[in-house]
């Protein structure tokens, strides 16, 4: 139980930090958005960290025993890899560019992002 809640708010954590660059856009919450998500930026590595650890433990435990493979665990593990890609890879973060818009990786990034809130949501609301 307590898994499923590490799992679930790493995916909404995690999802928000992916999904900045789109919602610091949005006219009404953007700028306050935007401070929230800077605060917490740098501590993604841990969120990055969980995410990949409950949803790891997940994959492997309904893989082995459980009824299939859920949506849950599979985002959450990739909620960790993006969020972990530029200490374990050396590079530069993944969608990280030098022009004012959201475009290319980083779109594709922030959409992520939004699927992972709402999965992580999803998961808050459904039986474990």
């Amino acid at each position: 139980m307590l898994m499923a809640l590490l799992l679930d708010l790493a995916n909404i954590l995690g999802g928000l930090l992916l999904a900045v660059p789109l919602l610091t856009r949005l006219p009404s919450v953007g700028d306050g958005f935007g401070r929230f998500a800077a605060k917490i930026a740098p501590w993604g590595w841990i969120v990055g960290i969980v995410a990949l650890v409950a949803g790891g433990y997940y994959l492997i435990v309904h893989v082995f025993s459980g009824p299939h493979v859920f949506h849950f665990e599979i985002v959450g593990i990739a909620v960790g890899v993006l969020l972990l890609w530029d200490r374990l890879t050396g590079r530069k973060p993944l969608g990280t560019g030098e022009r004012g818009g959201v475009a290319g990786a980083q779109l594709l990034l922030a959409i992520f992002g939004i699927i992972a809130i709402l999965v992580g949501i999803q998961g808050l609301f459904t039986s474990d």
